[in-house]
């Protein structure tokens, strides 16, 4: 009776290893002529036929996917279409998240299609503090990875030159929340008790605290901080279109270079994509200034 019992629990035990290691596979990219991309699993068994001009690994459990017309969707590993492919961008936001959009429908997803943020913004960017910048109507707001939002989409231009600190522009007046207890920011869900909680700073940003005073409300540091804050997320888009975004074999992709010529048109395009609204920009305070010494 012993020796049954033992036989029985190693046959369960087996079991579960062997569905621990089928839940373990993942399936593996490959082509037939370097142009179009599907999936086969360990036995060499083709899951997908090899019809998408992309495929970029997302999470443990799925595939951003580009069909033959350039379009953008979301794929898990067995096959099945989690979102159809109608979408002309696409971006991987910490490597487990996608955001994808056309022109003022972009949302964020996770790996199983779930929409975390729904599809009605002009763009998303990645915040310090896991945040994100939405905007739309050309007006900023700010999310978090569950959905909720912390920011409504009201204010005129939102960034963050330190972790821990988000400056805010609000019907022309510039506003500063830092966090002194830590070293990122993380907004409470009511955004109206920063104003009363002891481990925020919150401070009214006066028209003359520089160098350009009278025109601007930063100083020329804060000015450079939002020049340059707009470079990363350019740059950072131009790599995922020209690099991570050319099939599954960017090893392949980095050696042999063919990004680069592109790279210098592809970044001006993105840097000009994220400071053109007319409430952004590192010249947005002097415009608007200016206007109200005209009027």
């Amino acid at each position: 009776m012993k020796k049954l019992l033992i036989f029985i629990s190693l046959i369960v035990l087996f079991q579960n290893l062997n569905i621990a290691v089928n839940a373990g596979e993942v399936p593996l990219v490959f082509t037939e002529d370097n142009k179009t991309f599907g999936l086969k699993n360990v036995n060499n068994t083709v899951i997908v036929e090899p019809v998408y001009k992309k495929m970029i690994k997302l999470g443990d459990s799925a595939f951003i996917i580009m069909n033959k017309k350039n379009k953008y969707g979301l794929m898990d590993i067995s096959g099945n279409i989690l979102i159809e492919p109608k979408y002309r961008h696409v971006d991987r936001v910490l490597g487990k998240y996608a955001k994808l959009g056309n022109t003022s429908d972009y949302g964020l997803y996770d790996e199983t299609g779930k929409a975390i943020i729904p599809p009605e913004y002009d763009s998303l960017d990645l915040l310090f503090g896991g945040m994100i910048l939405t905007y739309k109507n050309y007006h900023y707001g700010v999310s978090d990875f569950s959905g909720k939002v912390l920011l409504d989409n009201l204010f005129d231009d939102i960034y963050m030159p330190k972790p821990n600190i988000m400056r805010l522009k609000y019907q022309g007046q510039w506003y500063e929340i830092e966090q002194v207890s830590a070293d990122t920011l993380t907004l409470p869900e009511d955004i109206n008790t920063v104003k009363t909680d002891a481990n925020f700073k919150v401070t009214n940003l006066v028209s003359n605290t520089g160098v350009m005073s009278g025109y601007s409300v930063l100083t020329f540091t804060d000015y450079l901080i939002k020049v340059f804050s707009s470079i990363s997320p350019a740059h950072e888009a131009t790599i995922d279109e020209l690099m991570l975004s050319q099939g599954a074999d960017t090893v392949n992709i980095l050696l042999k270079f063919t990004w680069l010529p592109k790279y210098p048109f592809t970044y001006a395009k993105n840097y000009y994509r994220t400071i053109r609204n007319p409430n952004n920009g590192p010249l947005s305070d002097v415009r608007t200034n200016l206007i109200r010494q005209i009027k």
